[in-house]
């Protein structure tokens, strides 16, 4: 089990210090949340609220996401950077293969795309891409990001994307991991296309039946015999028994985090407080597992 650091939504002060103390107090990675926006006002539900509801995010700090893994990469020398998730579908993806490459470089092939769609309309709005056909529009995206990492000309004739020859340099030494995260069947099937599948919350249940969906969507598609990873998140007191339920089930990577995200008000808890939690779940759990 691979543990990952998840702090989220916290004064952009304690971010590099945070990641410096992971990979010290011996944590794999560092995960990374995306927002672009908070509109004024909006009817769309959130999936990962237990009502719905989107509050939480409102004046919260959001790094983009691709500039802090960078940051997190050059200030550290081991620690992975995943991205839990981005918004892949509202960015040109020629342009995203282009970011992530160079944090690949940079960092020594130390990051990982997580990558999603986004629940609110108001993002493909303001970005000016249609909200419609948004599953089969992303899978391009993804078609287009991993083929411009892999190095050599690519070129590309898709639905929504047309590009000639071209080709990116620097590209990532290795080919660059995607992990798919979404609640929805597609989301599992694209995951068992790819690299992995990132879970962002919920009960051991849950995360059981979806990983039953993907093994069945790995056999399908002829993916079995790939190196395949599962993220699952897990938020508040985190004990033996929760690591070691989360492995019986295939969990290969637990993103820890030490208060609730989806907390409304803003994150007060002092830098020193963040760093004795995560001192001690590595005194009592990590070293132990």
């Amino acid at each position: 089990m691979r543990f990952h650091y998840a702090e989220s939504m916290t004064p952009i002060a304690n971010y590099i210090p945070l990641a410096q103390a992971a990979e010290a107090n011996g944590y794999a990675g560092f995960t990374i949340p995306d927002s672009l926006i908070y509109p004024k006002a909006s009817d769309t539900k959130y999936s990962y609220t237990e009502d719905g509801g989107r509050e939480f995010l409102e004046n919260k700090p959001f790094i983009e996401s691709f500039i802090l893994a960078t940051a997190i990469g050059v200030s550290t020398k081991t620690l992975e950077m995943t991205t839990n998730v981005v918004k892949v579908p509202v960015r040109p993806p020629l342009y995203t293969a282009k970011l992530v490459s160079s944090i690949a470089a940079l960092t020594g092939d130390r990051f990982n795309l997580g990558a999603g769609l986004s629940v609110w309309p108001e993002d493909y709005e303001v970005m000016g891409v249609p909200y419609a056909k948004r599953g089969k529009r992303f899978d391009e995206c993804l078609d287009i990001i991993r083929g411009l990492c892999a190095g050599g000309y690519f070129e590309y004739h898709g639905e929504f994307y047309d590009l000639p020859p071209v080709k990116l340099n620097p590209v990532p030494g290795k080919p660059l991991p995607i992990l798919i995260g979404g609640f929805s069947d597609a989301a599992f099937k694209r995951a068992a296309k790819n690299d992995g599948f990132m879970f962002a919350g919920g009960g051991t249940d849950d995360l059981e039946a979806m990983l039953g969906k993907i093994a069945a969507y790995r056999e399908e598609l002829g993916t079995t015999g790939k190196p395949f990873r599962i993220f699952a998140t897990a938020m508040g007191e985190i004990t033996l028994d929760v690591v070691k339920r989360m492995e019986d089930l295939g969990v290969s990577d637990m993103p820890v985090a030490f208060r609730n995200l989806y907390a409304v008000e803003e994150d007060t808890q002092p830098l020193q407080d963040k760093l004795d939690d995560m001192k001690r779940f590595a005194d009592t759990v990590i070293a132990k597992v």
